[in-house]
């Protein structure tokens, strides 16, 4: 994508905008910036939204959204809920999925493992960054019933309360705050046995914050773990896939943009659905890496990114330059860990991920082609497979864990 395409975008992200937050002179100036910002994110995108526009009208396009809302399964999955508290109040939002009695389905009465009977483990997921427990939709479909697990909403995430701490007291979300939230979350669903944990992105980045502030749950019930798309710190240095003016201009302003969106948010929020294409051709380049997902899919996500308020994202993201859990690694040296990327993710890129495994030498590291930050959703298939041989090793999962329904995503592919 040339610089003219990249400013043509930009301008036209900076007037729709505008256009629905009024004339003060210090807002157009603010979202002047955010329409550069996001100009320069957009720019593998804009080609493909632009065709699209002139091919498909609006109208036919929020129809087709609507159509793909109502009818796509993913995202459906509920289990037992439960709430915790984090220590400054916030609350958090959690489900359980209960492992079938003994006298379930003949299949899952078989064992890969032998006779002996699965360890009563309890798997507990975390969600990325603008995502939600709903991101490991078919990992969930998979294992639903087989094993005892445990989805949970991050803060300001999902179905639990914003941050008090950020909200009441205006104090900046740390990555050592998530790591505590999930302490909480499992004193409250999983008060005792042995555990797998499971992070995805920023999920992964709250278990390494749990290890570093409690080494001893770790040492003392953690049984396995399982780290994807991740990172244990230097993401200033992560490019997004852009030229290296791209990535200056978007390290220099984005901080103070979305702290400025994030102050005007009923306004911002307008602006996001007034630019819904853009922001969904987005969110596709920055998501996948495949050419044939599954649209319902692609729809998902977006769904749930769209439903992170702008706010929310301005309070997490300062967050990121700062976590370094790297030390923090040595606390899983003594397990089964699992570190898995997608090849073409271009948030916490698949170096990150080679980095965490050369610290742990025992872990199995898996990096999937064509895939990209959304490698849970886009190939489902790998990251079930690789987790339920975790679970398999460690005594946690019998035969029916293995899954056939729920391994592709692509456009072709019947649903799960």
């Amino acid at each position: 994508m040339s610089e003219s395409s990249a400013k043509a975008v930009a301008d036209a992200a900076a007037a729709a905008v505008a256009s629905v937050t009024g004339e003060a002179g210090g807002w157009r100036r603010a979202t002047g910036l955010a329409g550069a910002a996001v100009g320069v994110l957009a720019a593998g995108a804009a080609a493909g939204v632009a065709i699209e526009r002139m091919t498909v009208g609006r109208g036919v396009r929020r129809k087709a959204r609507l159509a793909l809302d109502s009818t796509g399964p993913y995202g459906a999955l509920r289990g037992t809920p439960g709430k915790a508290y984090a220590d400054d109040g916030t609350e958090l939002y959690y489900e359980v999925d209960d492992a079938e009695p003994e006298g379930g389905p003949a299949p899952r009465r078989r064992r890969l493992f032998g006779r002996k009977p699965p360890a009563p483990v309890t798997v507990v997921f975390s969600h990325g960054y603008c995502l939600s427990q709903d991101s490991w939709h078919f990992q969930r479909a998979a294992l639903r019933g087989v094993v005892r697990t445990v989805y949970w909403d991050q803060r300001s995430h999902g179905r639990s309360g914003r941050g008090v701490a950020q909200r009441r007291d205006d104090v900046p979300l740390t990555i050592e705050q998530l790591g505590r939230d999930l302490k909480a979350v499992i004193e409250a669903a999983v008060p005792e046995g042995p555990m797998v944990l499971v992070g995805h992105s920023m999920g992964g980045m709250t278990v390494m914050a749990l290890a570093a502030q409690y080494p001893e749950l770790i040492r003392e019930r953690v049984v396995a773990t399982a780290l994807v798309g991740t990172s244990s710190g230097r993401l200033g240095e992560v490019n997004f896939g852009l030229p290296l003016a791209g990535v200056n201009a978007v390290r220099r302003v984005l901080p103070g943009v979305l702290k400025a969106l994030g102050q005007q948010a009923a306004l911002v929020e307008k602006g996001r659905r007034a630019t819904a294409d853009l922001f969904a051709g987005i969110i596709k380049r920055y998501s996948f890496a495949s050419r044939d997902v599954d649209p319902a899919v692609e729809r998902f996500a977006e769904r749930m990114i769209e439903s992170t308020p702008i706010d929310v994202v301005a309070e997490f993201y300062p967050a990121f330059t700062d976590h370094d859990k790297t030390e923090a690694l040595t606390y899983f040296q003594d397990m089964p860990v699992l570190v898995l990327a997608g090849v073409r993710d271009l948030i916490t890129p698949s170096e990150h991920s080679e980095a965490i495994a050369d610290l742990l030498p025992e872990a199995e590291l898996v990096l999937v082609p064509d895939a990209g930050h959304l490698v849970m959703l886009e190939h489902p298939e790998v990251v079930t497979d690789r987790l339920a041989d975790l679970l398999t090793r460690v005594g946690a999962v019998p035969a029916g864990a293995t899954v056939s329904g729920y391994g592709s995503t692509s456009s072709a592919a019947r649903r799960g």
